[in-house]
């Protein structure tokens, strides 16, 4: 019979043929991904949607002033680029807590604790899916984005404008799913 570490050996060995097969055989499009990972830190100090590209978002700051943030994204783009750093950097935190709970080092409070933080992590992005689409489903948006940050939760429309009472309908959904949190709710004109 086969020892453990021999059956895990070949396991991996095959799977590293499967992929070397993939990477060989896939088409290669020369399509790599970017991520800032300043641009996340400079989001969530400032609440805006800001990049480092150039169109022009008209956001709402927190004293109610508009303010313009430039960028070089289509407004298509903007959302999905922000969705992907988020998912990226939530997909690397859960690595790093995965990697506590293998651990044979670390007690199990510790081990506990990273469980319930991915657990957090799953239910934030549950959350914020479930809000996208119930704002979606009240109003003709064209796109929503939904961020959740500490004790804030950042919502931005793609419309051309935004009107108080829509405002207020928006952060009430957030509140109805988030419960008392504060909330931010912010418009970027949609391309025509």
């Amino acid at each position: 019979m086969l020892k453990k570490q021999t059956v895990w050996l070949l396991t991996m060995l095959s799977l590293m043929i499967v992929l070397s097969v993939y990477y060989i055989t896939s088409p290669n499009d020369n399509e790599l991904a970017y991520i800032d990972e300043n641009s996340d830190e400079e989001q969530s100090a400032q609440g805006d949607l800001q990049t480092e590209d150039g169109e022009a978002l008209q956001t709402q700051g927190k004293d109610g002033e508009q303010q313009t943030v430039i960028s070089e994204i289509s407004s298509d783009e903007l959302f999905t680029k922000i969705r992907m750093e988020m998912e990226d950097n939530r997909s690397r935190l859960k690595e790093e807590l995965n990697d506590i709970v293998t651990s044979t080092e670390v007690s199990a409070n510790e081990k506990n604790e990273a469980i319930s933080q991915i657990r957090d992590i799953q239910e934030l992005a549950t959350k914020e899916s479930v809000l996208e689409e119930t704002i979606l489903a009240q109003a003709e948006y064209p796109d929503v984005l939904v961020r959740a940050e500490e004790q804030m939760v950042y919502v931005t429309v793609k419309s051309a404008e935004l009107t108080e009472t829509q405002a207020n309908s928006i952060m009430q959904m957030v509140r109805d799913e988030f419960g008392q949190i504060e909330v931010q709710v912010d418009f970027q004109p949609s391309e025509q």
